[in-house]
Formats: structure tokens, C-alpha cells, sequence
């Protein structure tokens, strides 16, 4: 990996949230709507193979926590998954499946629109955030991202934005404002307990981000 393939992440984004919204409608269309939405879950977690998933367990153990910086860096380090990292996982999964299995998409272009423009949203705030903030580890898979452009996450948002405008209004707009405040909230307690970010909170940010996403999508307007 290196820092060319964040100008990647945006598109890698769409094309999975696509993949899976068009798969959200179809499964929904032979399934209740939380046995879709189950499914469609675990395909994102197969796809991903738990990479985020992972890093959100890591970050939680390390930034939720009182420790001292460099005790949170360890803890974040190692293999083992603490309580605080297991309660969140299982808390923001649950909410996933909450708002996945809560309705279906109107159709496979609607599904793959929303879930589309959530995942390029939170790929194109993670690119943000690996141009912007900084790394506190030296090693590690987030160091070999550095100094990309910020170009392309930018212009990701900007057609996250629209796309889910085009989804629906005000809803769209709301859904991706939101996607930016849970991400970012996870960027600010990262900032404020480690001085940056790391790998783990890539993950961790672009999972709740999605979540609090798709929270705000399922609402009833």
C-alpha cells in the first residue's frame, strides 16, 4: 500500500456500498427486511474482512479508557480485544442491523444509491483525514498512506453529497452531515487523547460514521 491508493478510496467506496444496496433491495425482495439486512451486513464484513471492525475493537480499548498516551498506543496494539472494544463493537453492529433491517429500499438504484454514497462518504473522510491529521504511529499500514492528495476525497464528498441530494431531500443532505460529525467525533477524541490518528481510528471513524449514516437514513421524516 501506498499513499497513491488514497486517491482510490472514494471509488473503492461507491463501488462497494453500490455492490451491496443493489444486494440490499434483491435479498429484501425473497427475505424479511431484517434477514436482509443481516445479510447484507455480513457481506460487508466478509468484503472487509473485519479490518474495520478490528480497528474500531482496537480504538475503543485505547481512546475510551483513562489511561497515559503511551499505555493507550500499546493497548491499541495488542491482540487481545478488552471490554470496551467488544461492548462497542457489538453495540454499533447492532445498530447497523437495527437500521438496515428497519426498511428496504424502493429499488435496487435506491439502495445502491444510499448505501453507495455512505461508504464513498466515509472512505472520502478517511483520505481527509490521512492527508490532514496526524499519524502518531512511525509504522504501521496508516503511515504507508502519507503524502497523497487530498483532491480526490474531496471531490468524493462533493459527489457523495449530491448523489444522496438526488436520494432524497432534506434527508440526503442530513444523512451525509451526519456521517461527518460521527466520523469526526471520533477524530477529535483521537486528537484530544493521542495528539492523531492511527490506523485504528481510520477504521473505527469510518465505521461509526457509516452507522450514524444509516441511523439518520432509517428515520422516520
Amino acid at each position: 500500500m501506498r499513499a497513491g491508493a488514497v486517491a482510490w478510496f472514494p471509488v473503492v467506496g461507491a463501488v462497494l456500498g453500490s455492490v451491496l444496496g443493489a444486494l440490499w433491495w434483491g435479498l429484501g425482495r425473497l427475505l424479511p427486511p431484517l434477514v436482509a439486512g443481516a445479510l447484507v451486513l455480513l457481506a460487508d464484513l466478509a468484503v472487509t474482512g473485519l479490518l474495520h471492525v478490528d480497528g474500531l475493537i482496537d480504538a475503543a480499548d485505547g481512546l475510551l479508557p483513562h489511561l497515559e498516551v503511551t499505555r493507550r498506543l500499546q493497548v491499541m496494539a495488542e491482540p487481545q480485544a478488552g471490554a470496551f472494544g467488544v461492548a462497542t463493537a457489538v453495540a454499533l453492529l447492532g445498530l447497523r442491523l437495527a437500521a438496515l433491517g428497519s426498511a428496504l429500499p424502493g429499488s435496487a438504484f435506491s439502495g445502491a444509491i444510499l448505501l453507495g454514497s455512505i461508504w464513498m462518504g466515509s472512505r472520502s473522510i478517511m483520505g481527509l483525514a490521512v492527508t490532514h491529521l496526524r499519524n502518531v504511529r512511525d509504522n504501521g499500514m496508516a503511515s504507508l498512506l502519507q503524502g497523497g492528495s487530498s483532491v480526490p476525497s474531496l471531490l468524493g464528498l462533493v459527489v457523495a453529497a449530491g448523489a444522496l441530494a438526488s436520494w432524497h431531500l432534506p434527508e440526503g443532505p442530513a444523512v451525509l452531515g451526519a456521517e461527518v460529525a460521527g466520523a469526526g467525533a471520533v477524530y477529535w477524541l483521537a486528537h484530544r487523547r493521542l495528539g492523531g490518528y492511527t490506523g485504528d481510528v481510520l477504521g473505527a471513524a469510518g465505521l461509526v460514521g457509516e452507522t450514524v449514516a444509516l441511523v439518520v437514513a432509517a428515520a422516520k421524516w
